[in-house]
């Protein structure tokens, strides 16, 4: 094989040019090799990347996830190896051992394979993602589990087995779970207990996928576990429980929130991982157009008045709160936000959490703060008539509160708020806007491809008066455990409160007459913000109808 340089590779196959490649050469740190750089500056995709290899060096692409990889020939490449080189063993054949590699340039690692293993060495290139999350299972997850296994065998033994050492079996089991789950991206880890098993579970970009099945013999060290480092009561496991760990998974910190759940067949554990380093994102970045944020921008910079987020359940409603509070957290502002429970702690802001349990409701607290001389204030969520009465109070006496409402679309979070029983005169006088929000998963960027519109889709594009003539979707691929999705990106809708909006909330207009007017005034619903995502290629037209609904 001729020893041809990856940067040489790149300018030939004219995917970047000889500039970006020295801007490359002179950005990357001593130690980082030339494709993570590049791939780190966003100059090319993995699967660009993988592609030339492919090509120029005749090395095959493969999908881990297709082999059946044989635990005998994992025995064969030494963890640390593996690890080091990012290499993963698929299959031995005479003399040569297969092995799946993101740089099969890389000839240290193969000379080391070559002296490790005796083998001849069959180099083939896979994505990095998909190496750590091979490693992690055949390597780190098995080991800990067989140790695991092999320690616990009765009942009594698990109760007072090594739950609190960090080096027995069962401590490094969990990390490694967590960890995993942070590589994957998940948002939750489900551990479901079963009649004969316990299932592991991730939640995915919204989707849940069982990782693995454990033994049912696991199941009370492995709860015990994670109760000791969430701080809860080990011995209580008839009520549910909630409480928090803090730990680091990569050199990143990652805030997890665990609840307990007690079902038939034990405790159902649910842990909601919220990964600090991303948790503050910008508007751009949240999802909004251009459109829709200077909108948002200036309803979040009046000095006073209320702004509604509104959507169900895990539709994000949270981080575009905590986005906006950071573009408005400077010296000059007193924030004080009341949550249940505190998501992400923010510097410089002063965060109170609910605990109703000694009378630290949203409306106890909400008092309170106005007691603080706040400027900007951002209660949780809106649950009840007292909570929603001292709001929009703040709102009249000069504050800017920020929150979220449990309604479908920006225009029945005003018929909401009468409902509840606030006076129309007070809902006209004191609201900003209203953003109502979903997510949608992107189409993968390594394996997405352009193709033609279905009839269905024209007709949805036509009837919402847009245009369509190519649409994007994911083939499936290693990177996005073969769904064609990976990662979200949120949809909106912006309703500003004008003056006519106002006398149709003073007159008790209803929802209907509200959204005719919208509609007349050219107003962009979830549905229009979701297509003009798919004419951009983020997402499909499928997504967009399972949140959003034809008007």
């Amino acid at each position: 094989m001729t020893r041809k340089r990856l940067g040489d590779l790149l300018v030939e196959s004219g995917l970047i040019t000889k500039e970006q490649l020295e801007e490359a050469l002179k950005d990357k740190a001593p130690d980082e090799k030339l494709g993570d750089a590049l791939l780190r500056l966003g100059l090319i995709t993995e699967q660009q990347l993988i592609e030339v290899l492919e090509f120029q060096l005749g090395v095959p692409h493969i999908s881990i996830n297709q082999f059946a990889v044989d635990p005998d020939t994992v025995q064969l490449v030494p963890r640390e190896i593996a690890k080091r080189y990012q290499v993963m063993p698929i299959r031995t054949e005479n003399n040569q051992l297969f092995v799946a590699m993101a740089d099969p340039l890389d000839y240290f690692a193969i000379g080391e394979l070559r002296m490790a293993t005796g083998y001849q060495i069959v180099p083939a290139i896979a994505t990095k993602d998909e190496l750590q999350r091979a490693i992690t299972k055949y390597y780190d997850l098995q080991q800990s589990l067989e140790e695991a296994m092999g320690d616990f065998v009765t009942e009594e033994e698990v109760e007072e087995a090594g739950i609190t050492d960090e080096d027995s079996p069962v401590v490094k089991l969990v990390n490694q779970i967590i960890s995993n789950a942070v590589q994957q991206r998940a948002s939750d880890i489900h551990f479901d207990p079963q009649e004969l098993e316990l299932k592991i579970r991730y939640r995915i970009d919204g989707v849940m996928m069982t990782e693995r099945t454990l033994p049912k013999s696991m199941q009370s060290v492995l709860t015990a576990r994670v109760k000791i480092m969430a701080n809860l009561n080990i011995t209580e496991s008839r009520v549910p429980q909630d409480g928090r760990i803090k730990m680091t998974v990569n050199f990143k910190p990652i805030d997890i929130r665990v609840s307990t759940l007690p079902s038939i067949y034990g405790e159902k554990i649910v842990m909601r991982i919220l990964d600090l380093s991303n948790a503050l994102d910008s508007f751009d970045k949240i999802g909004f157009s251009e459109e829709n944020a200077a909108k948002f921008q200036k309803m979040i910079e009046r000095p006073n008045g209320i702004v509604l987020i509104t959507g169900p359940t895990g539709s994000g409603k949270s981080s575009t709160l905590y986005a906006a509070l950071n573009k408005l957290n400077d010296e000059t502002k007193n924030i004080i936000t009341i949550e249940d429970p505190v998501e992400y702690q923010l510097a410089g802001i002063n965060q109170v959490q609910v605990n109703e349990a000694v009378g630290m409701t949203f409306a106890a607290g909400l008092r309170s703060i106005l007691r603080q001389d706040p400027d900007i204030i951002m209660v949780g969520e809106i649950r009840d008539l007292e909570t929603a009465q001292i709001a929009i109070r703040a709102s009249l006496t000069g504050h800017l509160v920020l929150s979220t409402l449990h309604t479908n679309s920006a225009v029945a979070a005003l018929t909401r708020l009468t409902d509840m029983g606030i006076e129309p005169f007070l809902i006209s006088s004191s609201l900003s806007g209203v953003v109502a929000q979903r997510l949608i998963r992107r189409v993968c960027r390594d394996c997405g491809q352009y193709e033609e519109p279905t009839e269905r889709e024209k007709q949805i594009f036509r009837e919402a008066n847009m245009d369509i003539d190519k649409v994007k979707r994911g083939r499936g691929c290693p990177s996005c455990h073969n769904t064609g999705y990976r990662g979200r990106i949120a949809i909106h809708e912006v309703l500003e409160i004008d003056d006519k909006i106002r006398e149709l909330i003073m007159g008790s207009a209803s929802a209907a007459q509200i959204r005719q007017y919208v509609m007349e005034r050219g107003f962009k619903f979830l549905l229009h913000d979701g297509l003009d995502k798919v004419q951009k290629g983020l997402s499909t037209t499928e997504e967009v109808l399972r949140v959003a609904t034809i008007e």
